[in-house]
């Protein structure tokens, strides 16, 4: 991508409904002084543009912002801002796509018909993002034309129609309604963040983007501020805060005829190429994550032809729908979250300016924001104070921030989950907590009807060595020292000490003197060095914790003689939709690591009513044989 795509895509994803409706929702609370409005929110976007091109100078990685904010503020704060900012941007193009809408359609029209037609462009934007960058561009820059188009075509002829007398008196309402009006005007200009998203794939991104930035905001910024003036200047605001569609108003007024419902198409393409500009950068901000095993791990897959993040598109379109579904016919609500959460978003971003000043103080930067150290502290007390106005004067404000604040920490329990996925040290905390709990639930963890169909694979055991990997509290130790008898031994290891402890009572108790339990919490990387050879490997729930799958079985094939046998056991299909490691959900490719590491196995799938069970058991071999 070059100057132009980057301009094209910065300028449709910041013509957004505030410049078509935000004049008249901030004249409702500002009146005329929306103007001023208009002039400090084009100031800060000017000064945002530079700090985003500072940092996508600095990090021209396909993540954008949650680069930036790995960067300055670590692994956590870096997955909730990638959290909040997908959250925004799904949020944003349902605002967009039922704006234009709304615009286009009579009042009264069926609602259900609305939502397909919703639907219909959602999956059409999506397949441009499939097709790849040269589509991606091509839609990107004729959206862009129509914009700037449409815009000049409200600007021009409506200045000879101007009437300087709508603009007396200036100031209705006391100062603080600029900022409630501000509030509601934000994301006019906003957008800066989806060209971010495509810094992997542009042309020398460290220069391109930040003057493209900085070019994007000023001409779009002129415009809205042309339109908003041309608006008053024509409509007086007493008349403009209660209309529904004023834009339509005024191109009657100064075009009249076929132009006015020339016009409108034009909005609702404008509005439309806004919504695609974040459908067609937003995948790359999941790549990202996902590549840093912050967020589902096959989100990562580019697509081997087309060179786009097509597993990440797919996602993004389910959750599009459904948001569509549930938020259609909710402008003024979906607007009001939109608005807290872009600026959270912006907040960080901005004030990773200062922090990386002081933390990478001596990396090249191709491009150097002014007063990087004071300036984004100034621009977000304001953003802070705008959320504040916007708190205090409208009615049910608080109520909805609350809702706001809750989408924000449902992102810490994925977070979490996440981390217990693929984080080892993770993973031992979190079993040593709850190794008492899962002495309670085990039979519920591992029903008594499957415990019998395992056993019957115990077969032909006695006085032989057996490996249990991944022991937990000994749900099936005990069942494996009956098999091998008293001439037998099991190694019975697990990465948690308490686990480990609990085993040791329930032997003692039992008086079974063939097992040695062994305590190891680097287990998810290795077998446990003072396991000696073994006959039989058994493994309950440990195939998902492993971090080096190919060196553990490695290591468990050089302990079994040839034909050895190994039974897995895995819990998968968690509340039947979270997706397990991607080495494990893929069945064949499971197939090929075993036999790549000297093992012939056949896969099988037991259903449950919470999870699933995948069971892979087979023998060591040299060639690959059928297992039976």
């Amino acid at each position: 991508m070059g100057i132009f795509t980057i301009i094209a895509l910065t300028i449709t994803s910041m013509v957004g409904t505030g410049m078509f409706f935000g004049t008249a929702i901030g004249a409702g609370y500002a009146g005329n002084a929306v103007i001023i409005s208009w002039i400090i929110l084009l100031l800060i976007s000017i000064y945002v543009a530079a700090c985003f091109g500072e940092l996508i100078a600095l990090f021209p990685k396909a993540g954008g912002v949650y680069e930036f904010s790995k960067h300055a503020y670590g692994r956590f704060f870096s997955f909730i801002i990638g959290w909040v900012t997908w959250m925004m941007a799904n949020i944003s193009t349902t605002v967009l796509i039922v704006a234009a809408l709304e615009y286009l359609l009579p009042p009264g029209f069926n609602m259900a018909i609305k939502i397909i037609i919703a639907i219909g462009i959602i999956l059409l934007l999506n397949l441009v993002a499939y097709l790849g960058v040269d589509t991606s561009a091509a839609v990107l820059i004729f959206f862009a034309t129509v914009s700037i188009a449409v815009l000049l075509a409200i600007i021009i002829p409506g200045s000879f129609h101007f009437n300087p007398g709508n603009f007396t008196p200036f100031f209705s309402f006391p100062p603080i309604a600029i900022l409630v009006a501000l509030f509601f005007m934000l994301e006019g200009l906003m957008g800066w963040e989806q060209a971010s998203f495509l810094a992997e794939e542009t042309v020398n991104p460290e220069k391109v983007i930040p003057k493209s930035l900085i070019i994007s905001t000023i001409v779009a910024g002129l415009l809205a501020l042309g339109v908003a003036v041309v608006s008053l200047g024509i409509i007086p605001w007493q008349s403009l805060a209660v209309s529904s569609a004023y834009i339509s108003e005024l191109s009657s007024l100064i075009l009249g005829g076929v132009w006015t419902k020339v016009i409108a198409i034009g909005i609702v393409l404008t509005l439309i190429g806004s919504a695609a500009g974040g459908v067609i950068s937003m995948p790359r901000l999941l790549l990202a994550m996902a590549r840093d095993k912050l967020f589902i791990a096959q989100l990562a897959a580019i697509h081997p032809k087309r060179k786009t993040p097509h597993k990440a598109i797919f996602f993004q379109l389910i959750v599009s729908i459904l948001i569509i579904i549930i938020g259609f016919g909710q402008y003024t609500v979906l607007l009001s979250m939109f608005v807290p959460l872009a600026l959270i978003m912006y907040i960080a971003v901005i004030m990773a300016v200062p922090i990386l000043r002081v933390k990478l103080r001596h990396a090249h930067r191709a491009f150097k924001t002014p007063f990087g150290i004071i300036g984004p502290v100034l621009v977000s007390l304001l953003y802070i104070g705008v959320v504040g106005a916007w708190l205090f004067q409208v009615p049910g404000a608080f109520s909805l921030f609350r809702l706001i604040l809750s989408f924000v920490f449902f992102g810490l329990p994925i977070y979490l989950l996440l981390i217990f996925f693929y984080n080892p040290d993770a993973i031992v905390r979190f079993t040593n907590y709850f190794s008492r709990l899962n002495l309670w639930m085990e039979n519920f963890l591992l029903p008594k009807k499957l415990q019998k169909e395992i056993l019957g694979l115990f077969r032909d055991l006695k006085d032989k060595s057996v490996l249990e990997y991944g022991s937990g509290v000994g749900t099936l130790t005990l069942h494996l020292a009956e098999a091998v008898g008293p001439g037998g031994k099991v190694y019975a290891t697990d990465l948690s000490h308490r686990n480990i402890h609990l085993l040791s009572k329930r032997l003692e108790k039992k008086k079974l003197g063939n097992v040695i339990p062994v305590h190891d919490e680097h287990q998810v990387n290795r077998v446990p060095p003072s396991v000696g050879e073994v006959d039989f490997v058994f493994s309950v729930g440990m195939m998902g914790y492993m971090q080096d799958v190919k060196k553990i079985l490695a290591e468990m094939n050089r302990r079994l003689p040839e034909s050895g046998r190994v039974l897995f056991i895995e819990y998968v299909n968690f509340f039947q939709f979270l997706p397990d490691a991607e080495w494990i959900s893929d069945l064949p490719r499971l197939r090929r690591i075993f036999r790549e590491a000297g093992f012939s196995v056949k896969i099988e799938k037991k259903y449950g009513l919470l999870w699933n069970y995948l069971l892979v058991y087979g023998i060591k071999s040299e060639r690959d044989v059928p297992v039976i």
